[in-house]
């Protein structure tokens, strides 16, 4: 178990055998360091905690058999990863994903989740349209824009998370599982950085990955993306903002309707260009003056990216309720992370902690201190009422 789980750790934080080796002072070589990956050697009491120590983590997480198993949906199709990146990234989410259904199961083990994996078929293109409507009604989103995408697959326990990778890289999904196959987690994936209408669709992109039942024939990635625009800009809403037919769409209304639909202007031409609102060949000429504009890269009016808020709220919440240690919930939030408690919890906590007769030298301290204060009320008092006279 040792062995399955030093790689996972080691590889999600991006290090080498070497790398780890270096971080241990040189207090085991890398060929050690693979054996005991390799399951071929166990690591000294020692060693095992200078590990952990390296990798951030509590010894004893190295002992723990995995709570879950996650299924991978593809990389896109020429996201030119290297096979060392694409395992960094499968540790990190598998990690993450660990965690997340530990915490999620400690502070409420009755949440489900709300996603039907791999079910809504797709056998035409037009077919992901239909998809993303049912997905909205299933999920009670209406047909008005979607205000934050990441809280929407939040509360359904579709976990957004990002990552450091190369402009190559656009997104990964994935699923979990307990031991019994019960689906507890699901996680879509970016790459950190992104402008806000790219992110936007980038996880709606690879929330039709997770969703779509797609027939070979069909092409997954045209699919996923059409998927992605019926999600963030139904044809309803569409129809009823544009028209259904355009000759013509001024720039100043194009970055409108980014701000409406949280779309860039490129995806939103892509869009309208789908739903027959404006003509092919117009829509070319677009992409045309979008180079000419230098909005290839970046647009004016950048929506901000939006920030994942799941894990703060169930790690503060687990800590509230005495769950989880200060020093676990800073662990959980990350390094550099460091949890403002309110002053009077932590003193209570702190009191509650010392002896009685400590407590009890600290209790008379301060009624000495707070006497005055109690006269200066007296005196208040006396000045507006005295003893009830009978007349």
């Amino acid at each position: 178990m040792i062995g399955q789980r030093l790689k996972q750790l080691r590889m999600a934080q991006g290090l080498s055998l070497e790398d780890l080796a270096a971080k241990l002072g040189g207090i085991v070589t890398k060929q050690a360091l693979s054996k005991y990956e390799q399951g071929r050697s166990q690591p000294s009491p020692v060693v095992l905690n200078k590990l952990a120590t390296a990798l951030g983590v509590k010894a004893a997480h190295l002992w723990r058999d995995p709570s879950i198993h996650v299924q991978f949906i593809a990389y896109r199709k020429g996201s030119g990863l290297l096979k060392r990146e694409q395992e960094k990234v499968k540790s990190f989410v598998t990690e993450v994903l660990e965690e997340r259904v530990r915490l999620q199961m400690l502070t409420h083990p009755t949440d489900g989740v709300s996603l039907p994996v791999k079910i809504l078929p797709v056998k035409i293109v037009e077919d992901a349209e239909r998809a993303a409507e049912s997905l909205r009604e299933q999920w009670n989103l209406g047909l008005d824009p979607v205000a934050s995408v990441t809280g929407v697959l939040e509360d359904r326990l579709v976990h957004v998370l990002e990552v450091e990778a190369g402009e190559k890289f656009d997104g990964i999904s994935a699923v979990a599982y307990t031991e019994d196959d019960q689906l507890v987690a699901a996680a879509v994936v970016t790459r950190r950085g992104l402008p806000g209408g790219r992110q936007r669709l980038n996880l709606a992109h690879e929330l039709g990955h997770l969703v779509l039942n797609i027939a070979e024939e069909v092409d997954e990635e045209q699919a996923a993306f059409r998927f992605a625009g019926a999600f963030l800009a139904p044809a309803k809403a569409v129809y009823r903002v544009v028209g259904r037919q355009r000759s013509l769409i001024g720039g100043d209304e194009l970055l409108l309707l980014k701000q409406r639909f949280g779309l860039s202007g490129q995806a939103l031409l892509y869009r309208l260009r789908d739903l027959g609102i404006i003509t092919e060949s117009y829509y070319r000429q677009w992409c045309i003056d979008i180079n000419k504009l230098g909005w290839r890269k970046r647009e004016p009016y950048e929506i901000p990216p939006e920030q994942p808020q799941w894990l703060r709220c169930r790690v503060l919440r687990a800590l509230a309720e005495g769950l989880v240690a200060p020093g676990e919930a800073e662990q959980m939030l990350g390094k550099g992370t460091e949890i403002q408690m309110s002053a009077p919890l932590l003193d209570r906590r702190s009191f509650m902690k010392l002896p009685i007769e400590e407590r009890r030298r600290i209790l008379a301290a301060q009624a000495d201190r707070l006497a005055p204060i109690y006269e200066q009320d007296k005196e208040k008092g006396d000045l507006q009422g005295g003893d009830l006279v009978e007349y």
